[in-house]
């Protein structure tokens, strides 16, 4: 039975990555009204099997269905990397991610493309091949990022640590020669400020939402599914804690947002699961700084 599809655009990321896209989103297509959710309690997303993101996204996509939105953008790399294509044709709402818009974007910009991603998007070599489709003669060096996100989502941006972190990651990029770099995952953003000190001036950075939100207007034309109702406030949803995300988010929102926790079928599973990922984080960094 064809579902009746409403006023929102469902918005979903494992955290606050995401709000990058939102804020495009809110600059570009202000007339817009949107669902976000960021599925706080199971990040990272970037350690996660294929077969364990394709399981959250359905959990996530089916939830935003019975929020009746009328169209879902995956403000998350790793879940466009692994389970966009599997995804789109089982939902009567259109479907959008982040790859092939920012691999568009790319090849407009250099010939010699770095990558920085969550491990398992640069193990999907989802950004290579989508922008090898389209001109064979760039290249591509893609480089998995695994402590960026924790990072992020502990407001440790400033630290000595994270600086520390990215010149690592970027080093190989740096030596390669790059001309473009791709923010490979909503998150990194939230960097700008580090990579432009650490990186040559030459090199473009490259965000991927940019592009995502001129495919989205483009599908929202298409498909006449503009808003032409009068605007709601953004709804915030996460399944983890909401005083955490609202806390962390308002200096990128410019507002404290009001969240709402959301029970999806399987998070009962994750709490456990959530601890000891943060506790071997918090050893690594202890090691590392030792």
């Amino acid at each position: 039975m064809k579902h009746s599809l409403g006023n929102r655009i469902g918005v979903f990321d494992s955290g606050v990555g995401g709000l990058t896209v939102l804020r495009k989103l809110y600059r570009h297509l202000p007339q817009e009204s949107i669902l976000y959710f960021a599925d706080t309690l199971r990040l990272p997303y970037g350690k996660r099997s294929p077969q364990e993101i394709i399981i959250f996204v359905r959990e996530i996509l089916d939830w935003m269905r019975d929020q009746d939105v009328k169209m879902v953008i995956m403000a998350c790399n790793t879940s466009s990397a692994l389970a966009l294509e599997q995804v789109q044709s089982e939902y009567e709402f259109p479907i959008l991610g982040l790859i092939h818009p920012g691999a568009k974007g790319a090849v407009k910009q250099g010939k010699r493309i770095g990558v920085i991603s969550t491990v398992a998007t640069a193990k999907s070599h989802a950004y290579r091949n989508a922008i090898q489709e389209i001109n064979p003669q760039v290249n591509v060096w893609e480089v998995g990022c695994p402590e960026f996100v924790p990072l992020i989502e502990q407001n440790r941006i400033y630290d000595s640590y994270t600086k520390k972190v990215a010149q690592e990651y970027l080093a190989p990029l740096i030596e390669n020669k790059i001309d473009g770099l791709i923010y490979g995952c909503t998150h990194y953003p939230h960097l700008q400020g580090l990579f432009t000190e650490i990186l040559p001036p030459s090199v473009k950075l490259i965000d991927p939402a940019d592009y995502l939100v001129k495919a989205t207007y483009r599908e929202l034309d298409l498909m006449n599914l503009h808003n032409h109702n009068t605007l709601l406030p953004t709804r915030f949803c996460v399944s983890g804690e909401p005083e955490d995300f609202a806390k962390i988010s308002k200096q990128w929102l410019g507002f404290t947002p009001y969240v709402e926790k959301v029970y999806l079928p399987s998070i009962t599973d994750i709490s456990t699961f959530s601890e000891e990922v943060t506790l071997n984080f918090e050893d690594r960094i202890l090691a590392k700084a030792g």
